[in-house]
């Protein structure tokens, strides 16, 4: 194993909870959330689909103790989109790690109460409900608060707290069209083209886990009390855009679609090759485009002063990308990388998620590991986002079933008992 990956993460990895027995089965998500740099912390994941969920499958991926609340008639949807094996679904096996499930029925009063007592114990509570839905139930921000003034409460829904939009429906996909991304992706002749997977989801997610850990890092260093996150999905992707805003705000330029290339360098390109197979090319910096225009036998377009800046060349993208398409077309792809990665120039193969998995690069990071599941067995999915080198995150358990820990949660961290668990299941509230 390489050096800069600490072993006990990959160990972690194979052996959730350090516990699992020999035949296979999961260990039980019962046990302590794990030394991960946020153990202790509890979150509230009240949130369904996408974005609000994987926000609390990165805080567990490190460590929180992750209490996934489902209403006890509607599971989250996530539960069954996409593939499934076996009647279990595969994204919810990933997107449901490290969380105790259980049941209750917020929009109730005395479900609405149970959740008070579970915040007054919590450290976050991740909503993404429509602006006004946690209010009618009274479990507004000032009511959380008034149970634990350190509650960190983040809101994540389509277009904000406030503002004309504010009681839309809003989806990971609208936020791509809005945002700009779907206008400047896809081919010149071509539409507007949408993400495949959910973008604006997982990076409002990732933004939003930073955001919690940011709330609760002023929490610890000024006095102790939380404050809400107001995270609107169509606004991250912004950030991502990079000076698209502020062109437009100094030079009125609006995007057009590139395709594959790139408005400031070339070339940059994906190219096929005589094998049939894609390669990608960048140019970013001029001494990498140096290189590629003599390795591909044009040394003469390096003297143009055109050839001098990024922009200069992406004038010229027709240009540079005929001098590098016909060469990488006239060879197989194992020969052009090996001339590539010869001549100091950034190529890489273009992967589906096959290649992912026989990479040795992604091996050696176990980017790509592998937990033992009680209905699959040894299951595959994405580890956890990054390394640390003295508190490593871990998968310690799979996606629960619907309200597998509701007994257990309510009974051992609010004291129910089982005939009250009994009277509240009869009543519908969890």
């Amino acid at each position: 194993m390489p050096s800069h990956v600490p072993a006990d993460r990959t160990e972690a990895a194979a052996d959730p909870a350090g516990t699992a027995d020999p035949s296979g089965a999961a260990a039980d998500p019962a046990g302590p959330a794990g030394a991960g740099p946020l153990a202790g912390l509890t979150v509230l994941d009240c949130a369904t689909l996408f974005a609000g969920p994987l926000a609390a499958t990165v805080l567990g991926d490190y460590g929180a103790d992750v209490i996934k609340i489902e209403h006890p008639r509607r599971p989250d949807p996530a539960r069954t989109h996409g593939p499934s094996r076996d009647g279990a679904g595969l994204w919810w096996k990933m997107l449901g790690r490290n969380k105790h499930t259980v049941t209750l029925d917020l929009s109730r009063p005395a479900g609405a109460r149970l959740l008070l007592r579970l915040a007054a114990r919590a450290d976050v509570l991740i909503e993404n409900f429509r602006p006004g839905t946690l209010e009618r139930w009274g479990l507004a921000p000032d009511r959380l608060h008034e149970a634990n003034p350190g509650l960190v409460i983040a809101r994540i829904t389509g277009f904000g707290q406030f503002g004309p939009y504010a009681h839309r429906p809003g989806f990971g996909t609208l936020a791509e069209s809005m945002s700009g991304f779907a206008a400047a992706t896809g081919q010149p002749d071509g539409p507007p083209t949408l993400p495949p997977f959910g973008l604006a989801d997982g990076v409002a997610a990732l933004v939003a886990a930073s955001a919690v850990q940011t709330a609760l890092l002023h929490r610890l260093t000024h006095g102790g009390r939380g404050q809400v996150v107001d995270l609107a999905i169509v606004e991250p992707l912004l950030t991502l855009l990079g000076p698209q805003a502020t062109a437009y705000d100094q030079l009125g330029t609006v995007p057009e679609r590139l395709g594959n290339r790139s408005a400031n360098n070339a070339p940059r390109n994906t190219y096929r090759t005589r094998d049939g197979r894609w390669a990608a090319v960048s140019t970013s910096a001029q001494s990498v485009a140096e290189r590629v225009l003599r390795l591909v036998g044009h040394p003469e377009v390096t003297e143009e002063p055109w050839f001098a800046g990024g922009s200069g060349r992406a004038a010229h993208a027709d240009l540079l990308d005929d001098h590098v398409g016909r060469w990488i077309a006239a060879r197989d792809l194992d020969e052009v990388l090996t001339a590539f990665t010869d001549a100091d120039a950034a190529i890489c193969p273009v992967y589906d998620i096959r290649d992912v998995f026989a990479d040795p690069q992604y091996q050696a990071l176990d980017s790509i590991t592998t937990v033992q599941d009680p209905d699959l067995g040894p299951l595959r999915m994405q580890n956890v986002l990054y390394r640390l080198s003295a508190t490593p995150g871990a998968i310690r358990w799979t996606g629960r079933p619907h309200g597998a820990d509701t007994a257990a949660v309510y009974g051992e961290r609010l004291g129910l008992t089982p005939e009250e668990l009994e009277a509240f299941a009869r009543d519908g509230i969890v």
